[in-house]
């Protein structure tokens, strides 16, 4: 096993100066190089390579690693300022950024050192992708899923199917959670870091023709009787879904949170803009009083969804026992938010906004997504219920 087996609470942070230093860069770069390549992005309906390597050479793909997996280090709860910013940008933009960054927190604990050095290190630097493989479309998210393995020598043998899986067409590997044959519940799973190398069995479907958050590739993936090293497994038998949920779901669900604080940011930001401009009846529509209704209630929204989030963070950076909880209930909190926001941000645009050549019209789809990013509102309500309904939720 890895003896990387950093807490959320280990990472240095870095100093205020050189914090406050990258969140300037990077909001410069947003309302700057990001809007241009956010259009080229929408025009075209991919990620330009020259976008990635750009990522890459700034070290955004690599803040939140710690220093031995070549990482920044950055702590987890000062990092999602940095993803807040990011999050203003397109939404594919926000995606590479919040997977890369996140990935390696599942593998690194249960990473054998080969792994470590030929996957998870390769992932923090950006050069090598891996896909979070975990969704199924005759399944939920989590113990009930159907895709299966069965152990022949030094080999597993795979069958199944996985869907709606982020960068599963162009990724270089899928850490992906399956099942014993035969077995039940949680104690079956298995995960593995799969490389995406024309496999015997393994069909590739690109499925990217979504509503928003284009230019990110996702995939459907069914595999019969795939073959699949025994080397590639990530932990033992029966860890799959302690990888998949703890090491990258909790974590993921805060900066999921977190992006759509950032967002909602954006579309108040557009709609202040906006009103500014227009005019109605010799009046800038700022001046009215149902518009600055509007965008007070934006701004509290925000703000309140903002605290809870940081709150989240700051429990999983110190390990409390409520951090599962707060993290379900941040991202229920900021994606009911950032559909109020964007909203009443596309209604100050009245019709104007309905138009692609306004940027509202992309983060109002974009908006979308994270509503169902990491389990619906649905899922994160039954995990708050129970932790509320059994004394575990804190207070």
């Amino acid at each position: 096993m890895s003896m990387v087996t950093q807490t959320p609470n280990q990472t240095q942070a870095p100093s205020e100066l050189d914090h406050e230093q990258l969140k300037a860069e990077v909001t410069a770069w947003v309302r700057g190089p990001g809007e241009d390549w956010a259009n080229e992005i929408e025009r075209t309906g991919q990620v330009p390579p020259q976008l990635f390597q750009e990522l890459k050479d700034k070290g955004w793909l690599s803040l939140a690693a710690p220093a031995e997996l070549g990482g920044r280090g950055i702590p987890f709860s000062r990092y999602l300022e940095v993803m807040e910013i990011v999050s203003r940008s397109h939404a594919s933009i926000r995606m590479l950024v919040h997977v890369i960054n996140g990935t390696w927190r599942a593998m690194a604990p249960y990473a054998t050192p080969e792994q470590i050095e030929q996957v998870v290190k390769p992932s923090v630097a950006g050069d090598k992708l891996v896909a979070f493989t975990l969704t199924e479309a005759t399944a939920g998210t989590g113990a009930d899923i159907r895709t299966t393995v069965r152990r022949e020598g030094d080999t597993y043998v795979m069958n199944g199917e996985k869907h709606l899986i982020t960068f599963g067409v162009k990724c270089d590997y899928w850490l992906i959670a399956a099942r014993l044959e035969g077995s039940t519940g949680q104690d079956g799973t298995v995960a593995f870091l799969m490389p995406n190398s024309g496999l015997p069995g393994a069909e590739v479907i690109d499925d990217s023709d979504t509503m928003g958050i284009r230019g990110t590739d996702h995939a459907i993936l069914r595999f019969t009787e795939t073959p699949i090293p025994a080397s590639a497994r990530l932990g033992e038998e029966g860890q799959g879904l302690e990888v998949a949920l703890g090491g990258f779901l909790l974590p993921s669900r805060v900066s999921v949170a977190m992006s759509a604080v950032g967002l909602a940011e954006r579309a108040n930001e557009l709609a202040v803009e906006y009103a500014n401009e227009r005019e109605t009846f010799g009046k800038k529509l700022s001046s009215r009083q149902a518009i600055q209704f509007y965008l007070a209630e934006n701004y509290a929204d925000i703000a309140a969804a903002r605290a809870l989030v940081i709150e989240a963070a700051r429990a999983y950076e110190e390990g409390r026992p409520d951090a599962g909880t707060l993290s379900s209930a941040s991202k229920m909190v900021a994606v009911d938010m950032l559909a109020r926001v964007t909203d009443k941000a596309l209604q100050v645009h009245g019709g104007q906004g309905y138009w692609k050549r306004n940027a509202i019209e992309r983060v109002y789809r974009d908006a979308r997504a994270q509503r169902f990013e990491e389990g619906t509102n649905e899922i994160q309500k039954l995990v708050v219920g129970r932790a509320v309904v059994t004394g575990q939720a804190g207070f």
